[in-house]
């Protein structure tokens, strides 16, 4: 018979077992050990386009960075992860059907790349001002127009998201529109669901209409005006496979192609205020506004991951992560070009778009993992 000390103790040792135990379990599950961060691989391919150098160099922390690429292994859809710090590619690596060559549609990160071709435009006088009315350029509609509310949307409106027009996944008629590509004749035939200026509505319509804008006022096709005025300077190609509307123009609010590593051009370009390599390629008066955040809190998710309150300035998105503010171009599927400004770095991620009306609404639970992924990261990382 044990004596009832004997029993308190048996008890405590078979606690201190359980807790041991417990402790162990929850070690183990969270997260990467030692050895497989040493494991991962991140280190950029060297080429012609891009200098490379290490986290170390560039006061990154090794091993924050590997906790990213070890993480990012783990998503099915994602293509690539690139870092860069102080304008150097310091961490690089492909998954699944990704490459450094890789291309394929970036989705609504197009919309910022429309945005930037629109400021361009403005800067070389094809555009007087962005409070110039939208139907201005498309005479051609304007007469079908009975809303007079229409006759009042401007150009900044159609910016920032606030023409009045549906967000279509939320109207069935926008939707169907979106997917029929005969897009000029809607601008009459979808009602409008707010008084122009007064609430964010994400629209992919008008922003296609403001590239047909940027295109119109500058006499070329929306690609003509990227490759003279943004593309070429920036010593990069669309890939082929950029889709035109039934009337002949390229699509203002999603799908063209680039690589990750182009990608990252566009967004050192808007870092660096609209200079690139010591060219000035958009004014830094229309980066500036760009950037800025006229709208948040409005759009459906407040929050995905670390970042905290989204908004939304000239057709880029903003949000806080952890002590830091930052902008990005953000693409269906995954598609990011986030900024970061006090750590003058850009991060970049392309994925699986989830191209066609039958696999859209397929693609949000790999495309938050995604975001929340980067989030997490940022959010970690401490202020210079």
């Amino acid at each position: 018979m044990i004596e009832k000390s004997g029993w308190t103790l048996l008890r405590a040792c078979f606690l201190a077992f359980a807790i041991a135990t417990l402790t162990v379990s929850l070690l183990v599950g969270c997260g990467p050990s030692t050895g497989d961060l040493a494991a991962v691989d991140y280190k950029p391919l060297v080429r012609d386009d891009w200098e490379v150098s290490t986290p170390e160099k560039q006061g990154l922390d090794p091993t924050l960075v590997a906790k990213l690429y070890y993480n990012a292994a783990e998503h099915e859809t994602i293509y690539s992860l690139l870092v860069f710090k102080n304008g150097y590619l310091v961490a690089e690596d492909y998954f699944n059907a990704g490459s450094i060559d890789e291309l394929s549609k970036r989705a609504s990160v197009t919309k910022s790349y429309t945005s930037a071709l629109a400021g361009i435009a403005l800067d070389r006088g094809y555009i007087q001002s962005i409070d110039q009315k939208m139907l201005d350029f498309f005479p051609d509609i304007a007469g079908q127009v009975t809303d007079p509310r229409k006759k009042q949307i401007t150009i900044r409106n159609m910016l920032e998201m606030r023409a009045g027009y549906p967000w279509e996944e939320e109207d069935a008629a926008a939707w169907d529109a979106l997917w029929s590509g005969e897009y000029l004749s809607k601008i009459a035939a979808i009602p409008l669901s707010a008084d122009p200026g007064t609430r964010f509505q994400y629209s992919n319509l008008t922003s296609h209409w403001l590239g047909i804008i940027a295109a119109r006022a500058s006499g070329m096709d929306l690609m003509s005006v990227g490759n003279k005025y943004l593309f070429g300077p920036l010593g990069v190609v669309p890939g082929e496979g950029w889709i035109r509307d039934v009337d002949g123009y390229y699509i203002g609010c999603g799908d063209i192609l680039f690589t990750a590593r182009d990608m990252a051009r566009f967004g050192q370009l808007y870092l660096n205020g609209g200079e690139y390599e010591g060219q000035r390629i958009i004014s830094a008066d229309w980066v500036r506004d760009s950037l800025k955040t006229y709208t948040v809190n409005e759009f459906e998710l407040k929050k995905i991951g670390q970042f905290r309150d989204i908004g939304y300035g000239y057709q880029w998105w903003s949000a806080e992560a952890g002590n830091h503010h930052i902008n990005f171009a953000w693409g269906h599927g995954g598609q990011l070009i986030v900024l970061v400004h006090d750590l003058d770095m850009v991060v970049v991620t392309t994925a699986d778009p989830f191209y066609g009306k039958d696999t859209h609404f397929d693609a949000w639970k790999y495309e938050e993992a995604i975001i929340k992924m980067v989030s997490d990261f940022i959010h970690a990382l401490p202020v210079e």
